[in-house]
């Protein structure tokens, strides 16, 4: 039985066609990647949030049970504890500490009376102030835990 191909079942994909499909997949990832890396970004913020609330909890408990902040995450066994990006979590018990060495808000006011806790978030980075472009992205606790978030936010 010998079959001949016609040009009927041979015809295949023309340039044409073949650039609008790449086309289309170049505008498809163009779009997802973006909005899956906002989605990330939300998600380890989230993340970090969740990882101070629990920090602050176990600080809080030190301090009922010995009427003292801790000096350092260690002494409430949280100093292995890394953000979502890496780097661990920073903390500062305020008792005695210079104003100069306090987080701060955009009127340069201590963001906290008791203790700092924050993250430096997705760039590694962060100063004093958190109106300095390098702090805008930590993770923070402010209000003496009455907020935590984003330090652009608060």
């Amino acid at each position: 039985m010998n079959v001949k191909l016609t040009s009927k079942f041979l015809k295949g994909f023309t340039l044409i066609e073949g650039i609008i499909v790449v086309t289309i997949l170049g505008v498809a990832i163009g779009i997802s990647i973006p909005i899956y890396t906002a989605y990330k970004l939300k998600i380890n913020n989230a993340i970090a949030v969740t990882d101070i609330m629990n920090i602050q909890v176990a600080i809080d408990s030190f301090n009922q049970a010995n009427d003292v902040y801790p000096n350092s995450l260690a002494d409430v066994n949280m100093n292995l504890l890394l953000d979502p990006w890496g780097t661990p979590y920073e903390y500062l018990n305020l008792d005695g500490v210079p104003i100069g060495q306090m987080r701060k808000d955009q009127a340069l006011v201590p963001i906290n009376s008791d203790y700092d806790l924050y993250s430096k978030g997705p760039d590694g980075l962060s100063v004093k102030p958190l109106t300095a472009a390098s702090s805008r992205d930590d993770i923070v606790r402010g209000n003496n835990g009455g907020f935590i978030g984003v330090a652009e936010d608060y």
